[in-house]
């Protein structure tokens, strides 16, 4: 990419760049990474992903992660190919580099909660066949069934208020 530095990873003006990233934007990369890991998240792939969501062009290479996060490439790239397997980023090759750039997808938000729609659907199937092989009358099938009609409920939910998002916010291919 043109106009970065391969020491630095935060462009021509290494000095400056490098204090407004220690010191307005890595904050907020550790705050919300730390709610991330909170909510679940490996750790290191929180720190990732707020890092690329905060970046200006929201993609970095694995050398500018390193240096930002102050992170070794080999978590950087665990945690890339984490986040690439549950679809937050992808990777790409820089035109006539072997260097991956990793990517975060348009509309992340809308993707990964689509993608929980998906798995609130496999799990509500499985709690259904769960109540029925427990025993729908007895308290553990009860409890089990309850569980899938409350996920259920929120899958519908869910599925609508995506629709509302998407109607509201189309994306610039729509």
């Amino acid at each position: 990419m043109a106009g970065k530095t391969e020491e630095n990873g935060l462009g021509n003006a290494p000095g400056e760049e490098l204090r407004h990233y220690e010191t307005k934007v890595s904050p907020f990369v550790e705050r919300f990474a730390a709610d991330l890991t909170e909510a679940g998240m490996q750790r290191m792939a929180s720190r990732v992903f707020a890092c690329l969501l905060a970046s200006e062009e929201g993609s970095l290479t694995s050398a500018e992660l390193s240096v930002r996060l102050q992170a070794s490439p080999a978590a950087i790239s665990g945690a890339v190919r984490y986040l690439a397997q549950v679809n937050m980023v992808s990777r790409q090759r820089d035109p006539g580099s072997r260097r991956e750039r990793y990517l975060l997808h348009r509309d992340i938000w809308y993707s990964a909660l689509t993608n929980r729609d998906n798995i609130l659907t496999r799990w509500t199937s499985t709690l259904r066949a769960g109540a029925r092989d427990v025993g729908p009358e007895s308290p553990a099938g009860r409890r089990i069934e309850e569980s899938a009609e409350f996920l259920e409920f929120m899958r519908r939910e869910l599925e609508d208020l995506l629709k509302r998002w998407h109607d509201t916010h189309p994306s610039p291919e729509d």
